[in-house]
């Protein structure tokens, strides 16, 4: 076990160059199944559920391996073992594995997921998809099974906006036969990212980044080359980083359009911000105006957003309200922060931030976000060493956030218990 200590006070100064998008990479990695050749997948983030991806299909009889931060993969080999228990209860993302081998198989049996714990997140509308393209879904001691004699494309509503289920369903659909329509799909831009690797893979698919998306069912896919979209979420968790500790960081290899929302925020905020191509230049300033702020699908603010945000909210004049309209009880950072001095309460869906100096603390992350909140208000400390425990959490989402944080200028290093 380890703990990160943070001694801030530091304005981040530098450079930062953001790795490619996490929650691309644990439905790209399953996607690369649906092959009947080798994928290779560019810009992999160097994270711990990469890495457990790796297990699983290996277990599964894929051949995988690495040069630098490109996966290759060939699946030509691999059959569809029950996996109830093992490396796919270790993450939450692991349901992608239900969709993949659904549509390459017609059967799959998944253990329910583990990964970040801050919110029961039902698989209710992946399932409603997977029956309506004709498998039987059951839930047999803790574990999923699907069975379809065929996958016939239909058209499915989603009651709920859901990029999982909106994933799984076009994994499983691609290889389903006839046309099968998406509608109230998620918008998220790693939905695009997938639909380009099928795409690329033979699939057909049009509509990804709209409500609407219509497969057309391959018998076969082939393998491709795809280099994996950068992190949106790294790289606006940098943004915040840069303006909690007053810096001025360029945060290179992003899509700015794909931050516009916090970008929105932080400009009302009076943080500055310059736009490049493919960088943002964010400068701090000395105060900052309080604002509202209302987590939403995409394209609002990402609500992997709003923990760290909370930890920036802190740091302005007045009082903010943040609110999570996608998940309700996404504030376990809380607490921690209120640890730290953050003068904070909860009402609801919403979080009522006063803005006050904060105190180094012992504190722990209860999850990925959450972490990344932690860290940043720990870099905006004055005196003293800030413990943040739960660094496992963090390693899902971070790669090399150590590093880059001391790149940046930080005092912050790791410390094993």
């Amino acid at each position: 076990m380890e703990k990160l200590m943070i001694s801030g006070g530091r304005p981040l100064q530098g450079t930062v160059t953001i790795s490619g998008a996490k929650n691309s990479a644990i439905a790209l990695i399953p996607a690369a199944i649906l092959a009947e050749s080798e994928v290779i997948l560019d810009n992999l983030p160097l994270l711990s559920d990469v890495a457990v991806y790796s297990e699983i299909l290996e277990e599964l009889g894929a051949a995988v391996s690495w040069d630098g931060n490109s996966m290759k993969i060939d699946p030509s080999h691999i059959i569809s073992l029950p996996m109830p228990n093992g490396p796919v209860k270790k993450l939450r993302a692991s349901y992608y594995m239900m969709g993949a081998l659904l549509g390459r198989f017609k059967e799959a049996t998944i253990g329910l997921p583990g990964g970040c714990n801050f919110e029961p997140r039902p698989i209710d509308q992946h399932i409603k998809g997977f029956e309506a393209l004709g498998a039987t879904v059951t839930n047999e001691h803790g574990a999923i099974h699907l069975h379809a004699k065929e996958l016939k494309g239909a058209k499915i509503y989603l009651d709920v906006v859901s990029v999982g289920a909106t994933i799984n369903i076009m994994l499983a659909a691609t290889r389903a036969k006839g046309s099968t329509i998406i509608e109230n799909a998620a918008k998220e831009p790693e939905i695009i990212d997938v639909a380009t690797l099928l795409n690329s893979m033979g699939a057909s698919i049009k509509g990804a980044g709209t409500e609407t998306i219509r497969i057309e069912g391959k018998s076969e896919l082939h393998g491709c080359r795809h280099s994996i979209i950068p992190d949106r979420i790294q790289a606006g968790t940098y943004m915040i980083a840069a303006a909690a500790t007053r810096g001025n960081v360029l945060i290179d290899n992003v899509i700015p359009k794909h931050l516009e929302a916090l970008t929105a925020k932080l400009i009302e905020m009076g943080v500055g911000i310059e736009e490049l191509d493919e960088s943002i230049r964010v400068i701090g300033k000395p105060s900052y105006d309080h604002v509202d702020v209302k987590a939403l699908v995409y394209p609002g603010f990402a609500t992997d957003l709003q923990s760290p945000m909370t930890s920036l909210l802190t740091q302005a004049q007045g009082v903010s309200v943040l609110s999570d309209f996608v998940y309700s009880n996404r504030f376990k950072h809380v607490p921690e922060l209120i640890r730290m001095g953050a003068r904070i309460r909860v009402e609801g869906r919403s979080a009522i931030i006063e803005g006050h100096v904060l105190n180094a603390a012992k504190v722990k992350a209860a999850d990925l976000r959450a972490g990344a909140a932690l860290v940043i208000a720990g870099l905006t400390v004055e005196e003293g060493v800030t413990e943040v425990g739960g660094v496992e959490f963090i390693d899902r989402g971070y790669d090399n956030l150590v590093s880059n944080l001391r790149e940046l200028g930080a005092d912050v290093w790791r410390q094993t218990l």
